[in-house]
């Protein structure tokens, strides 16, 4: 019964008196079960710590022996003295052990991972004609004819406890009544956002397309042929040699994915230059029935993209905004709740949409414990870890160990801006504060859900307000269907000001 308690919240709902019927006059309520995120506090699986200090020794082996390598050439060193040299070494011999240290050196070089630095990123915003309040969605929901009465009140209410504002995007076509939403509906809206948001990141970067060697672009749903990642090579005219890839169905998480497979690509071609873009078509997910599990993504999804430029190339650190130091993916596929949890199907009259069930909090929540857990032992400081240690060891049967605080790791934090329920949920269960949250929840305010791209809307949020110091790090934490949680952790290379281009600063 414990068990139960944990996963589920209570919230008594007062419906006032009877009107009619045989209970008229009565005093009337009902109480409302939700599941909730697993509680974090209550254990801890050795599994995914044992696999966070896997990787944090698989990273750290070339930086390891490299110190030990130079002390003990130090050592031998300090037994000759300029003398020994001067006297035994000729001209041949001093060049061979100059060249010689200068090949170790290049060897070291070529075998140490390169870093990837984020260089600089780009968030469209949609024109003002675009705009939509919470009043004007239903006004215009009930017009189109798509949903019945208790399909708008489900949505009204929806929208009321969102935590989305009034200036969110959408385009008009969705709305459109007796109109069948097309492919070319799709194309003409992930174009536009994404085009614009490509444009914007070669204005503040100064990189031009043919200087582009690696592209992945991102989408959850529209998966055109030819794909979205040649759409953009076709409009920005690419190089023929260009590496492009796209993925798709991979939800709101697939963005740390790109990520992650753009930071391989660019171990493979070092020197070049990735591209990595963002972005959902809300067009093509709308859904037009009454299906309550189906109409949650329409009040929450909303049109915006994102780029990222990245680079392996060392000379580049001096112009990057941000050092790559962490990157977790976690995946629950493999369980059946979670594979579930979120997918695209049809409903009985054969219209599609993106379903959403009532085991998402739950799930998610446990796919964000197994992250979090996997992360801490690259991120945690040392005094944590030897504290969370001495406490799992020593601690007695029944306790419950100890948590390691998490908000020492990193400065900012961008969680996904998935609705407020789940920001809620995460905010009290990592015990953070309003300050964590505050870029999460002024996001999903000021622009709603916008899948993928929702964590870069974010990170743009606290450049515009300068929140960026030399040497912060900034954890971005994103969660989708699979069910997937990814983790990525940014180190500022200087203090970053306020972007001349940025979708919270009005032109």
């Amino acid at each position: 019964m414990a068990m139960e308690q944990e996963q589920f919240s209570t919230e008594i709902v007062n419906r006032g008196l009877e009107n009619s019927g045989p209970n008229a006059g009565s005093f009337y309520f009902y109480v409302k079960v939700r599941p909730r995120l697993p509680d974090f506090l209550s254990s801890v699986n050795l599994k995914y710590v044992k696999l966070g200090y896997g990787y944090m020794l698989s990273h750290s082996f070339y930086f390891l022996v490299a110190p030990v390598l130079l002390v003990i050439l130090g050592v031998e060193l300090r037994k000759f003295t300029w003398e020994d040299f001067h006297q035994k070494c000729e001209l041949t011999d001093a060049l061979f052990i100059v060249g010689l240290l200068g090949l170790i050196l290049y060897i070291y070089l070529d075998l140490t991972p390169r870093s990837t630095y984020l260089v600089d990123f780009a968030c469209y915003r949609p024109p003002n004609e675009l705009k939509i309040s919470k009043e004007e969605f239903i006004e215009l929901a009930r017009k189109s004819g798509s949903f019945d009465d208790a399909a708008i009140e489900f949505q009204q209410r929806a929208l009321k406890n969102s935590g989305i504002g009034n200036e969110t995007y959408l385009p008009r076509v969705i709305f459109s009544p007796n109109q069948k939403i097309t492919l070319k509906d799709g194309r003409e809206e992930v174009g536009e956002i994404m085009f614009g948001a490509i444009k914007d990141l070669f204005a503040a970067t100064k990189i031009k397309p043919k200087d582009i060697r690696i592209l992945v672009v991102n989408s959850g749903l529209l998966n055109t042929t030819p794909s979205l990642s040649s759409m953009v090579v076709n409009h920005f005219k690419f190089n023929h040699n260009i590496h492009s890839f796209n993925l798709g169905g991979m939800g709101c998480a697939a963005g740390i994915i790109a990520i992650d497979l753009a930071k391989d690509l660019l171990l493979a071609y070092p020197g070049a230059y990735a591209l990595v873009v963002s972005a959902e078509a809300v067009t093509y997910s709308w859904y037009k029935g009454n299906e309550p599990d189906m109409l949650l993504p329409n009040c929450f999804f909303r049109m915006g993209a994102s780029a990222m430029l990245l680079s392996s190339f060392r000379l580049d650190r001096w112009r990057s905004k941000y050092e790559l130091k962490q990157l977790v993916r976690t995946s629950k596929a493999m369980d059946n709740r979670s594979f579930q949890s979120i997918h695209l199907r049809e409903d009985a009259e054969g219209r599609q949409g993106i379903s959403v069930s009532k085991d998402v909090i739950e799930v998610g929540g446990h796919a964000l414990k197994a992250n979090i857990t996997t992360l801490g032992p690259l991120v945690l400081p040392v005094s944590e870890q030897l504290h969370f240690f001495t406490n799992m060891l020593f601690k007695k049967e029944k306790a419950k160990p100890y948590i390691p605080d998490y908000k020492l790791a990193f400065n900012h934090a961008c969680i996904l801006a998935a609705s407020k329920k789940v920001l809620d949920e995460i905010q009290k269960n990592l015990e953070l504060t309003e300050e964590y949250m505050e870029a999460s929840r002024k996001t999903l305010e000021r622009f709603g859900n916008t899948s993928s791209s929702s964590i870069w809307y974010e990170l743009a949020y606290l450049e515009a307000n300068s929140r960026i110091k030399k040497g912060d790090r900034i954890w971005q934490v994103a969660f989708g269907s699979g069910f997937k949680c990814n983790s990525v952790v940014w180190k500022a290379l200087r203090n970053v000001g306020k972007p001349k281009l940025s979708p919270w600063i009005e032109d």
